[in-house]
């Protein structure tokens, strides 16, 4: 494995980070030992996806953004494929009702994401002319932009020198320069420091290091399963310096689905989106057979605007 310098010292029996070892107008020394091998790693190795494709644009960046929070790409391509054919560009998706929006996603998940990056169409079409901004603050203040989002839309589409702090960013970060087995669960102040620290100062190399290192965490430094033995930085890396210790934090739980609100609320969706016309109460209510919780499903589907009630016990999605 060749000489194993941990980023960081360590202390009380875990690497954890001291204070940042930082060059000026540069990122701190452990993980400038990163960039390169990283970045050749990622030249060789990147996956085809239509988003990184030369000419996929800020809009076609954008959408893959919204539909891959919490989904797999595997089962983000058809849907995506099929959004950017029938709204190639932020204009036509504003022109359309916000209802096509949700019944174009399917069974991405998480539908709120569709009437949010409808809501962002109309706000790039009226504010920005139709197209998407390439300004970090003006992207932030889009509905249903995130500090994330934000990031990540400002450096892949646009080669913005900015942290794209995703799950799998934070493990890469984590095993590299701290030495631990897994990131905390929830993202954390000290994640967005740490990968701030960590960019390269070039922004065009930053830009390529975040997707990188994105990379890196999806296909080599999975959660279960490392595959450290083709890992780039192996000898750099902190965790796999220490022998690999195990995570010894709160239990990870992996979230169900069967029997959930969300599994209601994705039956009542699936029944509406099927629909040409308004549907009826009494189908609705065949789709799911818990009454106390179809109900409660129900009515948290109107109270996130996915579907519009109307007289006589109908119910339609939004127009």
């Amino acid at each position: 494995m060749g000489l194993c310098l941990p980023a960081f010292p360590r202390r009380s029996g875990r690497f954890a980070p001291s204070a940042p070892q930082s060059r000026p107008g540069g990122p701190m020394t452990g993980a400038t030992a990163l960039h390169e091998p990283v970045l050749r790693w990622y030249d060789a190795n990147a996956r085809v996806l239509p988003w990184r494709e030369p000419g996929a644009g800020a809009w076609a960046v954008m959408v893959s953004e919204f539909m891959l929070q919490q989904t797999p790409v595997n089962r983000v391509l058809p849907a995506y494929r099929s959004w950017l054919e029938r709204w190639p560009k932020p204009v036509d998706l504003a022109a359309a009702a916000p209802g096509e929006a949700v019944r174009a996603w399917d069974r991405l998940g998480y539908p709120r994401r569709a009437l949010r990056l409808h809501a962002a169409a109309q706000a790039i079409v009226e504010r920005h002319g139709g197209e998407v901004p390439d300004d970090h603050a003006a992207l932030l203040a889009l509905p249903g932009v995130g500090t994330y989002t934000a990031a990540a839309i400002a450096s892949f589409a646009f080669g913005r020198r900015h942290a794209v702090v995703d799950t799998n960013v934070r493990r890469v970060l984590a095993r590299a320069l701290t030495g631990v087995a897994q990131p905390t669960i929830s993202p954390t102040a000290a994640d967005q420091r740490l990968a701030a620290e960590a960019l390269p100062a070039d922004e065009a190399t930053a830009a390529r290091w975040a997707v990188a290192s994105m990379e890196l965490g999806a296909l080599i430094c999975t959660a279960r399963t490392p595959n450290c033995a083709d890992c780039p930085i192996r000898a750099q890396c902190a965790w796999v310096c220490a022998g690999s210790p195990p995570y010894d934090g709160p239990p990870r739980r992996g979230q169900t689905y069967e029997g959930t609100d969300r599994q209601a609320r994705g039956r009542l969706l699936a029944v509406l989106r099927a629909a040409s016309t308004p549907v009826s109460k009494d189908k609705l209510d065949a789709s799911w057979p818990d009454a106390v919780q179809r109900e409660r499903a129900l009515d948290g589907l109107v109270a996130d605007g996915l579907v519009e009630p109307l007289a006589r016990k109908r119910y339609r999605l939004p127009e």
